[in-house]
């Protein structure tokens, strides 16, 4: 095959997938989130490799659906979808796109996760600050650990009073 026209093809599978959302966030895509981890095009076959966000997404089976299907509606005639865990996700991944899109949402975004790639497990319930994706007020308070998903807290902003989740960083 012409190197031009594989490359084409990826093209196209990249944007397809930047089309397919996250079903617990829908402003995010599945390349906002950064869990699209390759993209291998061989004629009308095109592979996908994700990461989940964490091992026991419940979503995990519902996004490589959405992805097996914006394939193929792109034209691909054979889509595979594999999951890889390791590395693990970070939220790191998430692209500045997808952290903008977050706060315009009213979400407020994951801060950096640990510099050395450990996932660091807090047992303490001092939580660090979090701006509210609202009005921008670091004078927030957190109200619960888990919001609609595991991944997220549940804040509420003293200076507004909006409550809002944030992604936590992992």
């Amino acid at each position: 095959m012409n190197p031009v026209v594989a490359d084409d093809r990826v093209a196209v599978a990249w944007a397809a997938l930047a089309a397919v959302p996250d079903p617990e966030v829908p402003v995010l895509s599945v390349i906002d989130l950064g869990i699209v981890r390759e993209v291998a095009v061989q004629g009308d076959s095109v592979e996908v490799v994700l990461t989940p966000t964490y091992s026991g997404c419940p979503a995990t089976e519902v996004i490589a659906g959405s992805v097996r299907d914006a394939l193929l509606a792109a034209g691909f005639g054979d889509v595979r979808v594999a999951h890889r865990l390791a590395p693990p996700w970070t939220t790191d991944w998430i692209s500045a796109e997808g952290r903008r899109k977050l706060a315009d949402y009213g979400i407020a975004p994951p801060g950096p996760a640990a510099a050395d790639g450990a996932q660091v497990v807090r047992l303490h319930r001092r939580a660090p600050a979090v701006a509210c994706p609202r009005c921008g007020s670091a004078d927030t308070e957190r109200l619960a650990a888990f919001g609609s998903t595991a991944c997220k807290a549940l804040y509420r902003c003293r200076a507004c009073r909006e409550p809002f989740e944030h992604f936590k960083p992992l």
